[in-house]
């Protein structure tokens, strides 16, 4: 048994894979994230190995770590992005500067399909990547994502900071104004985003999308898209497995 953690922006999602993902969860890093740890994954049994991907700050992996340690005895495993494994091949100018939160999802997409595909990764940053037929991965974008977006907005003169409704471009007020803009603004980018990465591909690839507003924005999108919620972590578990057996 494999604990998967996928440590973001703005939370830590965990998984228990067993050759495939099992139970999983998210917690909040709050004001004190050992707490939360051990209030979340506390009561699990023993894994055999705990990995992690980080793209918050430094301080919560090593909470994370020592956590680990202190509970099981047992050393985590930073799942790191590297030049090329698991079929797939990082083209990027310095392969250890793309995400490793994005290095698993497209190790994990290359295990799902042989094709070409595209990811989208609706977190605090939305991206959207892409990979050849050959496992190349051929590059991305990276956008603020629909919170980011809505912070950006509220620093305008007369945009108050009140949850509006998303349902319809012709907002009547200010706050619906806002939700509407970001959610179908966003929706529109990406579309547009993916039309350009499949000419550039020259390829009909596969879509695949993740992160915690991938619900939100799945509706709109034009594009044939399948939901991957637990991406990342999939990916980290490939790599944990890999890794831990060398």
């Amino acid at each position: 048994m494999i604990l998967v953690l996928d440590l973001g922006n703005s939370r830590c999602k965990w998984a228990i894979d067993t050759v495939g993902l099992a139970s999983s969860g998210a917690l909040a890093y709050g004001s004190d994230f050992e707490r939360e740890l051990e209030n979340g994954l506390g009561t699990l049994p023993r894994p055999q190995q705990v990995a992690a991907v980080c793209v918050a700050v430094p301080a919560h992996l090593q909470t994370l770590a020592q956590w680990v340690q202190g509970r099981w005895g047992i050393t985590l495993q930073h799942v790191v992005t590297r030049a090329a494994q698991l079929g797939v091949t990082n083209t990027y100018k310095d392969p250890a500067s793309l995400g490793a939160d994005r290095w698993a999802a497209l190790v994990a997409t290359r295990a799902r399909m042989s094709g070409a595909a595209c990811v989208v990764d609706c977190g605090t940053a939305l991206t959207i990547d892409a990979l050849d037929q050959h496992g190349v991965y051929r590059g991305g974008v990276i956008l603020p994502g629909l919170t980011m977006m809505r912070t950006a907005l509220l620093r305008t003169q007369g945009v108050r900071d009140v949850l509006g409704h998303a349902g319809s471009t012709l907002a009547l007020s200010t706050a619906d104004g806002v939700a509407a803009g970001i959610l179908f603004g966003l929706a529109g980018a990406i579309d547009r985003i993916l039309d350009e990465q499949a000419a550039l591909l020259n390829d009909k690839p596969q879509i695949l999308i993740t992160g915690g507003d991938a619900p939100l924005l799945l509706a709109l999108l034009q594009h044939v898209v399948q939901s991957t919620p637990d991406l990342v972590l999939e990916g980290a578990a490939l790599i944990a497995r890999t890794e831990g057996s060398v």
